[in-house]
């Protein structure tokens, strides 16, 4: 088996074409084993070169609610009452630990996407809830 780090674009791309031409390949052999090793170095290659950003919280919460059938009435439970649900949908409000806790628990939303500050959030909002992160003394 003659496989190399992916260093380089050319590289990524090799690696590619090495795949396709492999997709058939059966587990256990020979050709298996290149597969399973390629697409672990395409992976590794991908996750640092072309890294995903992690959504909006509030787009991450509707996008469980489209996927459940859920509606915002659905979310007392987790958030509080429909209209502080709202107010957390409009960015009004940010998410609190425990509603953190309770939509991760509940929709299943990585911890990571709702405990990122949302794109709408003005950084003198954060301000006024954590002074002591403030770039400006």
């Amino acid at each position: 088996m003659n496989i190399k780090p992916i260093k380089t674009k050319a590289d990524h791309r090799a690696a590619l074409k090495d795949v396709e031409a492999l997709m058939g390949a059966k587990a256990n052999t020979a050709d298996g084993e290149r597969l399973d090793v390629l697409v672990t170095l395409i992976e590794a290659y991908e996750r640092k070169h072309f890294p995903l950003e992690l959504p909006d919280p509030v787009e991450a919460i509707k996008f469980q609610m489209e996927q459940k059938g859920l509606t915002p009435k659905d979310l007392e439970p987790m958030i509080g009452r429909l209209n502080r649900v709202y107010e957390i949908f409009n960015h009004k409000r940010p998410l609190t630990l425990r509603m953190i806790w309770k939509l991760h628990h509940g929709l299943d939303i990585p911890a990571e996407s709702l405990i990122r500050q949302p794109d709408e959030l003005s950084a003198a909002l954060c301000i006024g809830f954590f002074p002591e992160f403030s770039p400006w003394g």
